[in-house]
């Protein structure tokens, strides 16, 4: 099963993909994570998804991760009179906490966490953005604001506040019984959602401890001026970018994807790009040029994984879909202008020694043209700073935990493969290499790998040994 690209493809789980067959052909066709969007669907269709991975991964004996998805909190206008209430630009309307179903002076937003944290001048986007309004000021419990750009308000549409921090829990007590759920079945990754602020990592990870790694959705202005510290606490990053870009103005899109893809990459954490990647193709057999160009600009940028959502939940082409996706990565992966780019894009390294030892063990194995780097690791963390160098051979990472293992089919450049051994000595870890460079296809005898590992063996942090091994 071994892939011919260094990017990773997460593809979304739905009524049109949740089947055994269809879960099979997409995994052949390139999935290397499921994610299970907790937003729709109940516990029971997730468990059996949940299942058919797990009994499909025994089947190919190669790890692949699930990535749990968590709804978080999700801020809606109320009931409106008649359904709806038509607004147009230069009229005034009033929100209001509680009430009867609601009219333009009295629109119901069930939310006293934004009437505490609004002020004159903030946004306030309904439906997507598809109406904007500007808060003006207040009327005794009501919170006026100013219509810029119209439409129609309808019964329970979104709303979002870019301007304010809202003193909102990023775990709902929805989101509190999912995650019990996931962490029982064993998933592997938690997306976060409606981050906002550094203790919204910490709030859950009191929770998810190390039994899954914590990814924060970057959604919302205050995280991005917050990224750094949201990194340090996280474990991988997702550039959601259908709330990102309804609460930014989408000309910044692009280069706060660039920004955030580069501060994962310095901090050796993978990071996911997602939201209508391929979107046309939920409905096309065939991507827009423009799409494909997206995709391709992720890879570019040094992306660790994109992401399909919709396109794979409940599209008409799914399995068509991640092919498209794979065939994309590999002809970016392998243009002539990729490695100069990713090269250039290289951060400064931490002048610590695992990180030396590490970006010592893929220039080495570039220098000399090995058929891959073997990494023996009990934590992933070797694997991710060998990942942030971009190397340009493939990265054989083993671990003795499967929970580990699976998490690190996210990582750029990464084959994952659970060891049935812990090694415990200089001639089992070349024994070890040897072994696994043929049997998953890297290396052919004659060739030479560059083998790491920390020593003493097993100990999580230790990464300080470097071999060039000849097959």
């Amino acid at each position: 099963m071994k892939r011919n690209r260094r990017a990773k493809i997460v593809a979304t789980i739905g009524p049109a993909t949740s089947s055994e067959h269809m879960i099979r052909q997409m995994f052949l066709a390139g999935v290397d994570v499921f994610r299970l969007n907790f937003s729709h669907g109940s516990q029971d269709d997730h468990a059996t998804v949940h299942g058919i991975i797990r009994a499909l991964e025994k089947e190919v004996a190669r790890p692949i991760g699930i990535l749990q998805d968590l709804q978080g909190p999700k801020i809606r206008v109320g009931t409106i009179k008649d359904g709806r209430i038509n607004v147009q630009a230069g009229e005034t309307v009033r929100f209001v906490l509680e009430g009867e179903a609601g009219d333009r002076d009295a629109i119901p937003l069930p939310h006293p966490e934004i009437f505490a944290s609004t002020a004159p001048g903030h946004r306030l986007l309904i439906d997507d953005g598809r109406l904007h309004l500007r808060v003006s000021g207040f009327d005794g419990d009501a919170i006026v604001a100013d219509v810029i750009v119209g439409g129609a308000i309808s019964n329970r549409k979104g709303v979002n506040v870019p301007d304010a921090v809202l003193e909102l829990s990023p775990l709902t007590d929805k989101d509190r019984v999912d995650l019990e759920f996931g962490l029982k079945l064993g998933i592997d990754w938690l997306a976060l959602s409606f981050v906002q602020r550094p203790s919204d990592i910490m709030e859950a990870r009191q929770i998810v401890g190390d039994q899954a790694g914590i990814m924060a959705k970057i959604e919302k202005p205050a995280a991005l001026d917050r990224i750094d510290d949201i990194v340090a606490l996280c474990d991988a990053i997702m550039v959601a970018r259908g709330d990102l870009g309804v609460e930014i103005p989408p000309e910044q899109v692009p280069g706060r994807q660039k920004e955030l893809i580069r501060a994962c990459r310095l901090a050796a954490k993978p990071v996911i790009v997602a939201t209508q990647m391929l979107d046309s193709m939920a409905n096309s057999p065939q991507p827009t040029r423009a799409e494909a160009s997206d995709v391709a600009t992720a890879i570019y940028d040094g992306a660790d994984a994109v992401m399909l959502s919709q396109e794979s939940a409940i599209g008409t082409y799914p399995v068509e879909t991640v092919e498209m996706m794979d065939r994309i990565i590999w002809n970016t992966e392998n243009h002539q202008a990729y490695r100069s780019i990713i090269d250039a894009l290289e951060p400064v390294m931490d002048p610590s020694v695992h990180h030396a030892v590490s970006e010592a063990a893929a220039d080495i194995a570039n220098k000399i043209h090995a058929a891959a780097i073997v990494a023996f690791t009990s934590r992933g963390t070797t694997a991710y700073r060998i990942a942030r160098k971009r190397p340009e051979v493939p990265i054989l990472t083993v671990s003795t935990e499967p929970a580990i293992a699976r998490r690190l089919t996210l990582l750029w450049g990464a084959h994952s493969v659970t060891a049935e051994r812990m090694i415990s000595s200089y001639d089992e870890m070349v024994e070890d290499s040897r072994s696994l460079s043929q049997s998953e296809e890297f290396a052919k005898q004659g060739e030479r790998i560059v083998v790491i590992a920390g020593v003493p063996f097993g100990t999580p942090g230790s990464t300080n040994n470097i071999r060039v091994v000849t097959v």
